[in-house]
């Protein structure tokens, strides 16, 4: 069959590309060995925020009383069956949508392993489907075992940990990073007894140091054994989990017989506009270089096949992007921290305000979380920012689009929010950074 353009894979890139492609006027098909939806609906993304939403429930509800809500002595249980269940429910729920806008947009769905010709069509089988003006590929990422530790028995990845149908015991996890720590953070609260390991000094070892230590403490409240500098050398445990990184899902693309180039990383080379080394191939997601989120993926799929369509694109600001983890506390943060601004040469200036230094904080019960901005004293730029603490994850996307909006942390600072909310100490972070902060 002949087509404008072949997705290959159906995950947040890919089936937002071949959506957009169609959109553009293209004959389009995605190509998905697997199940639609990827491994994000499947296996990593919407089932972690699931059980991790559980473990959220828990929690307030352990903490009722605090708000004047007894349980009358009724017994506390956790039926993670339900929880499994629940989970279950929501992936097909979501991959049925994906499924449905396929249709709706006249999405052609080709199932099997896709190879390319020397010439950039898809090989499917024996059968090969000519693609008349771009491939996108988007085939994501695969687990990487530890240089001594392989999976096997109860040595698993990420995806078998969220899958788990039974609570465990006991559990190691291997490695603090965001999957790490949201794993870590969910099991805990379930009951389960949990050990993170950490090679590096500090726990979500990426984010700005003064975020860290708040998550770090806010871990050992929750009961996990945390173990930093650490590298682990054998534990006990129902089960291990390696959440130390992964690799490109390149393996028999063709990807050498079509010509396209890999980075030293083993990343697919890709230029501002998503297109590989083959002047019709395009890579996006965790395929190419940049941060492995499923929304910088999304935007990428929508960028190469605007590409492919003739139309004027603009390169991604991987630093402006928002990073988020999900873990009890929520973490998020865009741009540079505070270490890496003063770094790169800026005159940093840093607002940092607790949540509890607005009404919110406490009338909510998290009075530990941070707000912390870092930006250029200059022109009152925005460079970063971070935040530790209850909803942290949504009270990120403002600063991000007041930086992408050309604004700074002085607009910020003056610009009006809503009485009592969490956002107040978005707005109190950005009045300290510009020396007149008023709740401090």
């Amino acid at each position: 069959m002949s087509f404008d353009c072949i997705v290959v894979g159906s995950g947040p890139g890919g089936y937002v590309a071949a959506i957009r492609a169609s959109q553009l006027g293209m004959r389009t098909a995605v190509v998905e060995r697997a199940a639609i939806g990827g491994r994000c609906l499947n296996h990593a993304c919407i089932p972690a925020k699931a059980v991790l939403r559980s473990a959220e429930v828990l929690s307030e509800v352990r903490h009722a009383q605090d708000f004047g809500i007894r349980l009358n002595g009724a017994a506390l249980d956790v039926d993670f069956g339900a929880i499994s269940e629940r989970r279950k429910h929501i992936i097909s729920t979501l991959t049925g949508g994906v499924s449905g806008l396929f249709k709706k947009n006249d999405i052609a769905v080709l199932r099997g392993q896709a190879v390319l010709t020397p010439d950039a069509d898809v090989k499917i089988g024996e059968t090969v489907h000519k693609a008349n003006r771009a491939v996108v590929l988007a085939t994501g990422s695969v687990r990487r075992p530890l240089p001594n530790l392989d999976y096997g028995g109860n040595v698993i990845g990420t995806e078998e940990a969220w899958a788990l149908d039974e609570l465990p015991k006991s559990m190691v996890v291997i490695g603090a990073g965001a999957s790490g720590a949201e794993i870590a953070s969910a099991y805990a609260r379930l009951g389960t007894r949990v050990t993170l390991y950490e090679a590096l000094e500090r726990v979500l070892p990426t984010e700005d140091p003064d975020i860290s230590k708040i998550a770090l403490q806010l871990f050992k409240k929750q009961g996990i054994d945390v173990k930093t500098s650490t590298f682990y050398e054998g534990h006990k445990a129902d089960w291990t989990v390696i959440a130390a990184g992964r690799r490109p899902d390149v393996n028999g693309l063709g990807l050498g017989d079509a010509g396209i180039e890999l980075t030293d990383g083993g990343l697919i080379m890709v230029d501002g506009a998503m297109q590989t080394t083959h002047p019709k191939v395009y890579a996006i997601g965790d395929l190419v270089p940049g941060p492995a989120l499923a929304h910088k993926a999304s935007d990428e799929g929508i960028i190469a096949v605007e590409d492919a369509a003739g139309r004027e694109t603009h390169p991604i600001s991987y630093a402006d992007i928002p990073r988020a983890t999900f873990c009890s506390p929520n973490v998020a943060s865009f741009g540079l921290t505070e270490e890496q601004a003063r770094e790169a040469g800026h005159d940093v200036v840093v607002g940092r305000v607790p949540y509890g230094a607005v009404g919110a904080g406490t009338i909510y019960g998290d009075r530990t979380g941070l707000v912390k901005i870092v930006g250029d004293r200059k022109f009152g730029e925005l460079l970063g920012a971070h935040i530790v603490g209850s909803r942290a994850t949504e009270l990120i996307q403002e600063l991000v689009n007041v930086r992408l909006l050309e604004g700074g942390y002085t607009e910020v600072a003056r610009i009006i929010h809503g009485h009592p909310t969490l956002s107040e100490a978005v707005m109190e972070a950005a009045r300290a950074a510009d020396g007149w902060l008023i709740h401090g």
